[in-house]
């Protein structure tokens, strides 16, 4: 059996190689809208999810999203996400509409909704992969992305 000694040169050599490896991985996180990860941008979250925290997205079913869940959905004007929390569901001719709202802000996202019930289902892109309302999220790495992106 041997050991292997770590100098302060190979400590630094292998903590440079993982942030190269982190950089990797956020960067084609940023850049692909297939991910099953998405970066949170802006403070309409807050104090849940913060800016350049990574958050992941679970595929579901609408059927599967329940009040207090928060989604990802994309945007009716551009082809942006949106991350916001589920605070009513309502349904029409066997089609779900979510009314969502962002934690920090002051009423839900009107300017979003489908004729004025909520998100169509079918902008739903999933849901943010959370145990027992506890959102698992890898905090302010994705701000080098972000950076990067100009964003």
């Amino acid at each position: 059996m041997s050991i292997i000694v770590l100098t302060r040169g190979k400590v630094f050599l292998a903590i440079t190689i993982v942030l190269f490896m982190v950089l990797v991985v956020v960067l084609t996180l940023g850049f692909s809208h297939r991910a099953p990860a998405a970066i949170v941008k802006g403070r309409s979250m807050f104090p849940l999810l913060r800016e350049g925290d990574i958050v992941f997205i679970l595929r579901c079913n609408p059927e599967e999203i329940r009040i207090g869940d928060v989604v990802i959905y994309r945007s009716k004007y551009d082809d942006k996400l949106i991350i916001h929390r589920v605070v009513d569901i309502k349904y029409e001719d066997r089609v779900r509409y979510f009314v969502t709202k962002g934690d920090n802000n002051p009423s839900v996202d009107l300017a979003e909704f489908d004729s004025l019930l909520g998100v169509n289902q079918a902008r739903i892109v999933g849901k943010v992969f959370s145990i027992n309302n506890y959102v698992f999220k890898v905090p302010y790495i994705g701000n080098l992305a972000l950076i990067f992106r100009g964003g």
